[in-house]
């Protein structure tokens, strides 16, 4: 639902679109203190913003010194409030719940007076009840009629997906082919690739696993869809697969599980047979020159919107990820459902405490309860007793940039997904295939969750920052979407978009909603994100080792 930054006596509003809890998040956002709003250049000057008229916390936009009045209040800060860290509206008694969109987010400590700044000492994490309401807020999505969706330039593949880039991947079965592979793919500098001006790059994908693991079970199974992702990605036009020849992730046994065949653009090395590092590389080298040609002869075309799958991500968060760029990167996803694309919400420590707003919008029973599966193996079982965000404490970064719990960092990730059904849950590396909002089980951890996203088939990766992520994934373009102003402005090399506008007044939620769309069709037409100009990417495929090594 909508809500609206206002101030006493002015006309001047910010649409926020919030509506990710069950409930609606209902309620009106207040500037308190100072000029809330200066029309004449539309920047906000107010000291703090209060997100729900339910909450007994304000945030502050920018520092607010001890000693301020809360205009519009009888409240006055009793220390220092540091931009993003939150100030109490009222007295709140111990064990009270903290509420930030009417939502906890933690409980007191101990009793806090009104105006005293609130963070993780004087904020308690513990666990609470939560109604998971499985289905009970389904609506589905009412898509725009085929003939009136967005379309871009894409790669059509045999599968009947589209690409948003042409690469070929070079991908190790294991540790030990690593160097090999990444030989193979230095040697196609930019002068080379000239030749093949439809191809986008060489890409090498090695990770740190592969042997050394249990020979059946999940852990290899997660290691083969991954590569397998990999290997047939939308944005891949041929691979080449390299293994050493003894490890337990063979190439004949990944290909046995995936259903994979070597074809004219589906090639294989493996070192011990070929004459060891030198002529596997030679080799390579000659296999990959035959790949360019082929696809060389890939051409951009007119394919509908429906074709583009998202991975959202969210890294060095802070409290403006919650009243920006999350929000608005779910308005984002929520016309992108429209016109029958697809947005995979992932790392399943940063929903913890509020999936329960996502399970009533499930699509089902069965998908809320999947969901929850999730959940519980890794409370229960996975991270059980460890010192981990699931647990608790947030990063360092996240915490000085106001979030006190993963309660608070969930609250804003969870954003990241829009507005509309979750439609379907899948296991790390997973193909997604159902379009609209959907989840895919990951760690927090961005490489790690955002190889799980692309080998499940997204075709571009959002990603959204406060603290300021620098951060790309070959072979899929990444836009980053800033929470502030001051951030996008220290690191503008880095960053795609400025949400940090809302906060300047220079555009509603709808607007940068709509702003990150049409960038998605930009992006998956061929421009270059600023990932893509600084060439990141190269190392950050890093597939999920749920395993012991022995």
């Amino acid at each position: 639902m909508p809500l609206s930054l206002i101030s006493e006596g002015c006309d001047y509003s910010l649409n926020f679109n919030l509506g990710t809890c069950a409930n609606d998040l209902i309620g009106r956002a207040v500037i308190l203190g100072g000029n809330m709003l200066d029309l004449n250049d539309k920047k906000i000057t107010g000291s703090a913003i209060k997100l729900n008229s339910a909450d007994n916390v304000a945030v502050a936009l920018v520092e607010i010194k001890a000693g301020t009045n809360l205009l519009g209040t009888n409240i006055t800060t009793r220390e220092i409030v540091p931009p993003g860290y939150k100030v109490a509206m009222c007295d709140i008694s111990q064990g009270d719940p903290i509420k930030k969109y009417d939502v906890t987010v933690g409980f007191a400590k101990s009793d806090i007076l009104a105006g005293t700044m609130l963070h993780n000492h004087n904020i308690e994490f513990r666990e609470f009840d939560r109604d998971y309401a499985y289905a009970k807020h389904y609506k589905p999505v009412e898509k725009f009629p085929e003939d009136s969706r967005a379309t871009f330039q894409g790669y059509k593949r045999a599968d009947g997906r589209a690409g948003t880039r042409n690469f070929i991947s070079i991908v190790s079965t294991v540790n030990c082919s690593a160097t090999v592979v990444h030989a193979i793919a230095d040697h196609f500098n930019e002068e080379r690739l000239s030749q093949y001006p439809n191809v986008n790059g060489v890409a090498a994908f090695s990770h740190n696993t592969g042997c050394g693991m249990e020979l059946t079970g999940e852990p290899m199974n997660l290691l083969h869809r991954t590569l397998a992702g990999y290997i047939k990605h939308p944005n891949v036009a041929a691979s080449l697969v390299v293994g050493l020849g003894c490890e337990r992730c063979q190439v004949g046994g990944l290909f046995e599980t995936q259903k994979l065949q070597p074809e004219q653009t589906l090639r294989t090395l493996v070192m011990q047979e070929a004459g060891g590092t030198r002529q596997t590389i030679s080799r390579g080298i000659s296999i990959i020159e035959e790949l360019l040609e082929i696809a060389n002869q890939s051409k951009r075309e007119t394919v509908p919107a429906s074709h583009i799958m998202v991975g959202l991500q969210c890294g060095g968060s802070d409290s403006f990820s919650s009243i920006t760029a999350n929000p608005s990167l779910g308005n984002a996803i929520d016309i992108l459902s429209k016109h029958g694309g697809t947005g995979i919400l992932s790392e399943t420590p940063e929903i913890y405490g509020v999936e329960h707003t996502l399970t009533a919008r499930a699509a089902s029973i069965d998908v809320g309860r999947r969901l929850i599966e999730r959940i519980r193996w890794w409370k229960d079982e996975y991270a059980l007793g460890r010192d981990v965000q699931i647990n608790g404490t947030v990063s360092p970064g996240n915490q000085h940039g106001g979030l006190a719990n993963i309660l608070e960092k969930s609250l804003g990730a969870s954003m990241k997904g829009g507005t509309g059904p979750l439609m379907e849950v899948y296991k790390y590396a997973e193909r997604v295939e159902a379009d609209g909002f959907v989840f895919m089980d990951t760690p927090g951890f961005d490489p790690v969750s955002a190889t799980g996203q692309i080998a499940g088939g997204a075709n571009m990766i959002a990603f959204t920052t406060g603290r300021g992520s620098c951060f790309g994934a070959k072979p899929s373009p990444s836009i980053k979407l800033a929470t502030n102003t001051a951030m996008f402005e220290r690191l503008e090399e880095d960053m795609d978009i400025n949400c940090g506008a809302i906060l300047d007044g220079d555009v509603d939620m709808e607007g940068m909603g709509q702003r990150i769309f049409d960038y998605f069709l930009k992006i998956a037409s061929g421009e270059k994100t600023k990932s893509e100009k600084l060439n990141l990417g190269r190392h950050e495929f890093i597939p999920w080792n749920i395993g012991i090594t022995g």
